[in-house]
């Protein structure tokens, strides 16, 4: 473990994605991003320049068996390791699209999928509702058939990239059997009549975000993605490719916090002494380098299930998230107590990690759901055949 982010000498990796580590490392070292905050026309700019750097073709790729997941999680942890906002606006046009990928006609992928890869069209993924997060089948949002179309009614919250998104892929209930049964999802273009974006929400790190609410909106039955009843199916497929890759993400935080603290401690004294010859010091720099170890073993193991093994079910991408992002939490918790009091003062990098640590345990299922899907997949592996 040393000082800046580098890929892991893991026997998980080809030589391709030794030069895409380099390549992200360049991206990083020849522009500035994310620290000027994220208004939308920041926002934009970021996902444009991953777009001409040819970053969003790992996330949007050619076809929808092309995900390379070691190569999305490489990606996330380095752009983490710099700033957790790159790392939103990266995989949300990944999100944002793999339902067209995976479900979408052959019209659908034309128009949306190559914008999404350059950059220049920005992807957003509409589920979670005010009373519907971890439990998507309590989803209230309707889609109702009227002719040719369908009128969608019902509000969303904690949507990233709402109020300047281009596109939305919307999870609505349709109705045609009981809760994740009934569900479908929608391409829905950010212009169409009786879609609105609420004012931007405040989150507790650096995040765009906010609510979108469907008054009447009305779209043709043909921006329906896949079949009626298959919006749990789209649902699930980007979690179980993007799920892994969050702890991908809380890798690269927890790195940045070890950075941070191995920086404080080998410099500042403490009674009379280096702070890194203290023994209980080192007893949580030990605890720290398990959890980070631990986190990106479990990620890669992963990945290179998902793209060699060729393994499906959502097990390991349940167990990379949970991992990740538990982990990520203890390592930027103790990384805030070896700091002091400037660890809880507002400016200083270890207090916006632990902001930026926090939502990773929530975000994309929560660390419950994960025990959950994990504890199921035991279970029917154990049952008798």
């Amino acid at each position: 473990m040393s000082n800046g982010w580098k890929l892991w000498e893991f026997p998980f990796f080809d030589q391709s994605h030794n030069d895409l580590a380099g390549q992200v490392l360049d991206w990083l070292a020849r522009s500035p991003h994310g620290h000027a905050g994220c208004s939308i026309g920041e926002c934009r700019r970021i996902v444009r320049d991953l777009g001409s750097a040819g970053l969003l073709r790992y996330v949007v790729p050619e076809g929808p068996d092309s995900y390379d997941l070691r190569s999305i999680c490489i990606i996330r942890e380095a752009l983490t390791y710099e700033h957790a906002l790159l790392d939103g606006l990266f995989v949300m046009q990944g999100i944002g699209t793999i339902g067209i990928q995976q479900f979408g006609t052959e019209e659908q992928k034309a128009k949306y999928l190559t914008p999404s890869r350059q950059g220049t069209h920005i992807a957003a993924f509409a589920l979670t509702e005010p009373e519907a997060g971890s439990d998507v089948a309590s989803m209230a949002t309707t889609a109702i058939r009227d002719g040719g179309d369908y009128v969608i009614n019902g509000n969303k919250t904690l949507i990233t990239n709402a109020g300047f998104a281009d596109h939305y892929i919307v999870v609505a209930r349709t109705g045609e059997a009981p809760r994740s049964r009934g569900l479908s999802a929608f391409i829905i273009d950010a212009d169409t009549p009786g879609l609105s974006a609420g004012e931007p929400m405040e989150f507790i790190a650096e995040h765009p975000g906010g609510p979108i609410n469907f008054t009447d909106c009305r779209v043709p039955a043909s921006a329906m993605l896949g079949a009626p009843g298959q919006g749990f199916s789209v649902a699930m497929a980007a979690f179980d490719i993007f799920r892994p890759s969050v702890g991908a993400a809380a890798v690269g935080l927890s790195l940045r916090a070890m950075d941070e603290t191995l920086k404080r401690v080998t410099t500042r004294q403490l009674f009379g002494k280096p702070m890194s010859e203290l023994q209980s010091v080192q007893m949580t720099l030990a605890d720290m380098a398990a959890d980070i170890d631990m986190a990106a073993l479990t990620v890669y193991r992963a990945g290179w299930s998902h793209d060699v093994l060729k393994k499906k079910g959502s097990y390991a991408p349940s167990m990379a998230k949970l991992v990740g992002s538990e982990a990520a939490g203890r390592v930027v918790d103790r990384a805030v107590q070896l700091s002091g009091g400037m660890g809880v003062t507002k400016g200083n990098l270890v207090e916006q990690l632990y902001r930026e640590a926090r939502p990773m345990r929530i975000y994309e299922g929560a660390s419950e759901v994960q025990k959950q899907i994990i504890a199921r997949a035991l279970l029917a592996e154990y049952a008798p055949k």
